[in-house]
């Protein structure tokens, strides 16, 4: 456990702003969490899971990585705003190049925030295998009364690495798109029949930090017996709202306000389980109901509830943010409507208005900084980059349609976001909704299936900032685009360190010029496709067909030609009649 009092003395006292310093070697490590299987993970100075980091508002956090691993790797700082340093943020091909192999990288971030984030890897599905951790940024006035604060992390947990869960759900076999489903659920690092215990003394106040880590899972959590009380989002306090249930998509976050009981006659049960209807199929093998303990006393039983867990509706739009902030207008408005289907590369990709997202050839970041005035124009960041701009201090508003059968958690970078509206989808464009006077924020929201959500946030942070699904697999399957934000103010504020520089000429990544690394509109060797199939009848599908059915008509007059030539070459055979044979036979 976490102790806000003893952290004060230790930190607080000895400077009001400090450099906290963590130095992570990335590599491999072998782990085996839930007991079933022993493989090989993601670590940190050779041991996993890593370690959480603690850093104060004001403070500057840096981490030195060390790529130990095979393969270029980033970090990114979950819900952190990076403003003036976008480079910071991390994902690959959009501010960093990658830590080449063997190399370091120094993260530098200012601690403007506070609340409860988590850091792990952008690169590839490098975090399902193990790179993530939770990351507390700690309020020297928490506004918040508690004795005792606990980190509770939730994962998915997968028994194979996530390369080759990556290139089974990346692949023709798999049109529908099913996403690969874990082998289980961890709480606290610790699963199968190993179960996580949170000790309690009677009358004592918690702080539960509650982490999604997952790459899939969405979570219900409560506790049986116990109030909770919600107190934070994303790193937004909220007023204090009692809940009977927490419900945490991959990569939310929620702090709860836990007061125990004044007895120590009994322990009880908590829950953290799955939502089966995140998976296209449900394993016999898998147990999807996670569970840990409250511990009052090493003695005592526990004390089931008859009634069971509580699972009334959670609701996070309801939730009111301590400072009141009121509710943005818009200057500006972004439909996004998502959907998955299979593309012509014979994949199924998700999609933001039908464009799955590619990788340009230049960091996205990089094109901003270097093209001058056309910066401003989305088309130097490549057809399919998914570029959406914003200008300085406007007004966004984002309605996103989800069209897709799942439900979807989707994250904004560099920003926290207001949640106006929900509703079944699609949005009428022509209601005008009027949000609650302080809107709850947040910087991951989830979308259910058939549903719409629309967000609002100002563009305070000039930089590149991805939108994505946080499902890790739809990540990779193209589910991204991305805000520009503010180019012409990025490149009056930012300068890029030689160090990233320096990563991305040794990787051979270009750091100037358009998508495809040119001047200008030249677009030529950007990255395009794949696209939808598409509707009605093409030149090649008619093309197509006319040969089906030439081929059909040769085969049809070979058979003919094959049966008239058979006639024609027949001749008969002599035979023996039967009163021949008899005659025979008697003489």
């Amino acid at each position: 456990m976490f102790r806000p009092f003893f952290f004060s003395l230790a930190f607080f006292s000895l400077a009001s702003a400090a450099d906290v310093k963590y130095y992570w070697d990335i590599g491999y490590v072998k782990a085996n969490p839930d007991g079933q299987k022993e493989r090989q993970v993601i670590g940190v100075n050779g041991q996993w899971p890593p370690p959480p980091l603690h850093v104060t508002l004001n403070d500057t956090l840096v981490i030195e990585a060390r790529n130990s691993l095979d393969s270029p790797t980033t970090l990114h700082a979950h819900g952190m705003y990076q403003n003036g340093t976008n480079f910071m943020d991390g994902p690959f091909m959009v501010t960093q190049c990658g830590i080449p192999v063997g190399q370091n990288m120094t993260y530098r971030i200012p601690i403007t925030q506070t609340g409860t984030y988590w850091i792990h890897a952008h690169y590839g599905a490098q975090y399902v295998d193990g790179i993530r951790a939770p990351l507390i940024l700690h309020n020297p006035q928490e506004p918040h009364k508690y004795d005792e604060d606990v980190i509770v992390t939730l994962e998915d947990w997968y028994h194979d690495q996530a390369s080759g869960l990556l290139k089974e759900f990346l692949s023709w076999k798999n049109p529908g798109g099913a996403e690969p489903v874990p082998n289980g659920a961890l709480i606290g690092s610790l699963g199968g029949d190993r179960h996580k215990i949170i000790d309690f003394v009677p009358g004592k106040t918690y702080r539960l930090r509650l982490i999604n880590m997952s790459a899939l899972a969405m979570f219900h959590f409560s506790i049986e017996g116990h109030t909770m009380r919600v107190i934070e989002v994303d790193g937004v306090d909220t007023e204090p709202m009692v809940v009977g249930n927490v419900r945490l998509a991959a990569a939310q976050r929620t702090s709860v306000l836990v007061t125990a009981l004044n007895s120590t006659s009994n322990n009880f049960m908590f829950h953290a389980d799955m939502d089966t209807d995140m998976f296209d199929n449900i394993p016999a093998t898998l147990n999807y109901n996670s569970t840990g303990i409250i511990r009052y006393s090493k003695n005592a039983s526990i004390l089931r509830d008859k009634s069971g867990p509580d699972w009334s509706p959670f609701h996070d739009i309801d939730l009111v943010p301590l400072d009141g902030m009121e509710a943005l207008g818009f200057d500006v408005t972004y439909g996004l409507d998502v959907y998955f289907n299979q593309y012509t590369d014979a994949l199924n990709h998700g999609t933001f208005n039908n464009i799955t997202y590619v990788m340009p050839k230049v960091p996205t970041m990089f094109t901003a900084l270097s093209m001058g005035a056309d910066a401003l124009n989305a088309t130097v960041y490549g057809p399919q980059t998914n570029a959406h701009m914003v200008g300085h201090m406007q007004d966004v508003q984002l309605v996103v349609n989800n069209f897709d059968a799942g439900n979807h958690p989707f994250h904004l970078h560099g920003h926290h976001f207001q949640l106006i509206e929900r509703g079944p989808a699609p949005y009428d464009p022509t209601f005008n909704p009027r949000p609650k006077s302080a809107p709850a924020r947040r910087d991951t929201v989830t979308i259910p299936s058939m549903e719409y959500v629309v967000l609002r946030f100002r563009a305070d942070n000039p930089g590149t900032w991805l939108f994505h699904c946080h499902i890790e697999w739809h990540i990779e399957g193209g589910l991204n685009m991305v805000i520009i934000e503010a180019p012409d103010v990025m490149q009056k504020r930012i300068s890029v360190p030689q160090q990233i520089l320096d990563h991305c000429k040794a990787a051979g990544i270009p750091t100037a010029g358009n998508a495809a690394g040119r001047q200008g509109y030249d677009l030529k060797g950007a990255p395009e496709g794949p696209y939808p199939y598409p509707l009605g009848w093409t030149s090649k599908a008619k093309g197509a067909m006319a040969g089906c059915i030439l081929s059909a008509l040769v085969g049809f007059a070979s058979i003919l030609w094959y049966g008239w030539s058979s006639q024609q070459s027949y001749r008969p055979v002599a035979t023996t009649d039967d009163n021949e044979l008899n005659t025979a036979e008697n003489s």
